[in-house]
């Protein structure tokens, strides 16, 4: 067999240490992390000093007629003076992490410089969630947003689709004297504000304990939590980035990014390697939706990347459109030097269809990379060690990152302690207690292995999630994490997630979230599909926890007010499980239309 030929990309942790503790517990190290910057407004005025000229951040102008025109450019220059009179007037304003800035609407120029300013002010923003406001009904996430929060402004970018959010929660919950303006009402003239020396006296008085932003988490089993996120956490974190991924420090990087800054894979690890290395990021409308994919692709046949990262769906919609569209396969591949998902698992049929046409276009695979992390680590933790990854890998621990494998009902929880870790959630001392451990570690509720029990050097591959496995009625346990991967992967290109149930029961079950190309689909040949697929896995299956008994194909969409799906797409299975639970019921009743069972 041929060994495939790589693009150049150089891993920068590729060994790792470990020590035992009591009762099984290990302690899984890497390398030291190095100096890094006391605060990100520093790396953010020097690559701003050095090359002013340059494209910062660009976004479609977006035209009468609804449809978006040429580029429009926020150079590095421009971003840096514009952040100083932002920053001006958020001090004239008096604003403080007990009232600080909150953001509703989604990414782009205005939404960036505002950023900038709050944190060259040091004053504390969170760029919430816009289906909060935009897609919610009731508004309870968002409610509980400002109320958490107790914002002094509030910033979206127009009042045609968020002033009935607005309007319905913003006096309710931060008070009549909460300021509020938009992109047309009220931001040209915070934009205008003179500079004036009290601005770098604001700057130079932050330091690493400094709160930068706040991040909430999905919020997908309780209400959303405010994860504090320091100047330290942030530059170390980027600093780690810089060792596992020694490419970000030796370029300048284009990335091509739709992601929310809602969400720390975009807001802290995008925005950040942007402001921290140098680069430029060109805002991608776009989504991996049927509606909104046509932009990514509009996007990526014009724009090369240096460094590309996705969620899985991303990659999915992707790989499919390569198969035919030469100038998404040439403009794409051109000179991108690496690929990354995060935040679900990546169907391995996916990965296989991506190198496929990689090496039909450029004559070499690019290299896939992922690896672990969570909003309360900055996000960066885990880092695959070279380029032969597959499904589940994650690797070793980043710089400076202490790993504790904790040893809990037969699998290993993976717990943190770092820098870049954060010191809790805001207003919230109870679940700061609850999270983490006697030693101080950060417990993630993610169960981890050994990708290889006889070198550790290849680090660890993701297990599931301790809290998402269950028992039969038998007493034998039920992996969701490795089952739902295994599901995804044999019902490929259709399946978007699978919910395992069966909690008490005598057998597993699985509910279907299908991939909108399976929705067009005629239903015959849809449940044939399926059929197929569940043929297949009962043919692999060891016993009744590893043997998916029976499957229904959900007809409607994960809720986003149920706490079902995040916007960047992730399912959550409790909240699933809780709020069809009689459906759940009638799956495992046989009363349920549509069961598909073995064959």
């Amino acid at each position: 067999m041929t060994t495939p030929k790589y693009r150049e990309f150089k891993f920068g942790v590729t060994t790792g240490e470990v020590t035992n503790g009591a009762d099984g517990v290990q302690y899984l190290r890497s390398v030291p992390l190095g100096d890094y910057a006391t605060r990100i407004t520093d790396r953010f005025i020097q690559n701003a000093a050095d090359h002013p000229e340059k494209i910062f951040m660009a976004q479609r102008v977006k035209n009468p007629d609804g449809t978006k025109g040429e580029w429009r450019y926020l150079m590095w220059g421009d971003a840096l003076s514009g952040a100083r009179r932002i920053a001006a007037g958020l001090i004239q304003r008096g604003l403080s992490a007990d009232r600080p800035v909150a953001i509703l609407s989604e990414n782009d120029l205005e939404h960036a410089q505002l950023i900038l300013g709050c944190i060259y002010a040091g004053v504390p923003y969170c760029s919430v969630s816009s289906a909060y406001s935009l897609v919610s009904q009731d508004f309870e996430k968002l409610r509980h947003v400002l109320k958490t929060l107790t914002p002094g402004l509030i910033f979206a970018a127009d009042k045609t689709r968020y002033g009935r959010a607005i309007d319905a929660t913003a006096v309710e919950c931060c008070g009549a004297d909460v300021e509020i303006i938009y992109t047309d009402s009220g931001y040209a003239e915070l934009l205008a504000t003179p500079a004036a020396p009290a601005v770098e006296a604001a700057m130079q008085a932050t330091n690493g304990d400094t709160i930068v932003k706040f991040l909430f988490t999905s919020g997908s089993t309780k209400l959303p939590k405010a994860v504090i996120n320091t100047q330290r956490m942030w530059c170390a974190n980027q600093e780690q980035m810089r060792t596992s991924m020694p490419a970000l420090a030796e370029g300048w990087h284009t990335l091509v990014d739709w992601l929310p800054w809602n969400h720390t894979f975009s807001g802290n690890h995008n925005f950040g390697l942007l402001m921290y290395n140098g680069g430029t990021i060109y805002i991608d409308e776009g989504k991996p939706t049927p509606a909104l994919i046509g932009e990514t692709f509009r996007n990526l046949r014009e724009i090369s990347p240096t460094i590309y990262l996705n969620v899985p769906t991303g990659f999915e919609y992707i790989a499919d459109a390569m198969k035919t569209d030469d100038q998404l396969r040439k403009t794409l591949l051109s000179r991108v030097q690496m690929f990354f998902y995060a935040g679900a698992a990546l169907a391995q049929p996916i990965w296989d269809s991506l190198f496929e046409s990689q090496e039909r276009e450029i004559g070499e695979r690019i290299v896939m990379t992922t690896g672990l992390g969570m909003t309360e680590s900055s996000p960066f933790g885990l880092f695959v060690t070279s380029k032969d990854v597959r499904a589940g890998y994650l690797g070793l621990p980043t710089a400076g990152l202490s790993l504790k494998l904790v040893p809990s009902n037969g699998k290993v929880e993976v717990r943190y302690k770092g820098d870049n870790i954060t010191p809790g959630y805001w207003k919230n001392p109870e679940a700061t207690k609850e999270s983490f451990d006697e030693e101080g570690y950060f417990c993630t509720g993610d169960a981890v292995k050994w990708i290889n029990d006889a070198d550790i050097h290849q680090g660890l591959k993701f297990d599931g999630r301790i809290a998402e496995d269950f028992k039969l009625a038998t007493g034998t346990f039920v992996s969701v994490g490795p089952m739902r991967a295994k599901i995804i992967a044999a019902g490929a290109p259709y399946v978007q997630d699978a919910v395992i149930t069966g909690l008490n029961m005598k057998e597993v079950g699985a509910m279907i979230f299908p991939l909108p190309a399976a929705r067009a689909l005629d239903k015959a040949v849809l449940t044939a599909h399926f059929q197929n697929m569940m043929n297949e896995l009962a043919k692999t299956s060891t016993g009744s926890a590893s043997r998916v008994a029976r499957m229904i194909v959900l007809e409607d969409l994960p809720s986003i007010d149920k706490g079902e799906i995040t916007d960047k797409g992730s399912i959550n299975q409790r909240a699933v499980l809780t709020h069809r639970a009689s459906l759940v019921d009638a799956l495992h009743e046989d009363t349920a239309a549509g069961i598909i069972k073995p064959q």
